[in-house]
């Protein structure tokens, strides 16, 4: 084979592997802890720091996001995980009984939510969020399922948030351990969260 039909291979296995991406949206508190726990799943390949959710345009960190949610954007692999996959992750990975934020974080824009795009991803979210009601019958269980609409990944100056786990390692894993984070997780999910 010449270099310009290896060439023409890779842009069409590159393109088939593009075509096959697919994109969630959850909220989970603090982005940087979402953009984390989603990004060491197999079959993510990304996960994008922003807001959706509310009606301001072009809302930034440090300006002005009211009504909006700190959520992320999972862009994924469904040949290596499903969006069904993606929920189960999710889940362990939040506390779906606090309807004020998420751990330390309080406010609006911490609450959990899982951004719907169709039918599908209603139906399975719907579904899996049953599942968490009937494993805890004696609590309540606050995180919404919405429908998706336009997501704001922090970018320009705010750029410093995307991937901040591992630009700033020491500093995510202080801010995670004080927030109480993982206790409170290993407190509701306990060994399903390894799993």
């Amino acid at each position: 084979m010449n270099s310009k039909a290896w060439v023409l291979l890779l842009l069409g296995l590159m393109s088939f592997s593009l075509a096959q991406a697919r994109e969630a949206i959850f909220a989970g508190g603090c982005f940087w802890c979402m953009e984390a726990d989603f990004e060491k799943l197999d079959g993510v390949s990304e996960a994008i720091s922003g807001f959706t959710g509310g009606e301001i345009p072009n809302p930034t960190y440090n300006g002005n996001h009211e009504g909006h949610y700190e959520a992320v954007k999972v862009i994924y692999d469904p040949e290596v995980v499903s969006y069904r996959d993606l929920l189960d992750h999710y889940w362990v990975n939040i506390d779906p009984f606090d309807d004020q934020g998420q751990f330390c974080d309080k406010g609006h824009s911490y609450l959990s939510a899982i951004f719907v795009a169709n039918d599908k991803q209603r139906r399975l979210a719907e579904a899996s969020r049953q599942k968490v009601v009937e494993q805890f019958p004696d609590k309540n269980v606050v995180t919404p399922i919405l429908e998706a609409s336009t997501f704001w990944p922090i970018k320009g100056e705010e750029s410093y948030h995307q991937d901040y786990y591992k630009k700033s390692s020491l500093r995510y894993k202080f801010y995670r351990l004080s927030c109480g984070r993982d206790n409170r997780l290993e407190e509701i999910w306990g060994d399903a969260r390894s799993k």
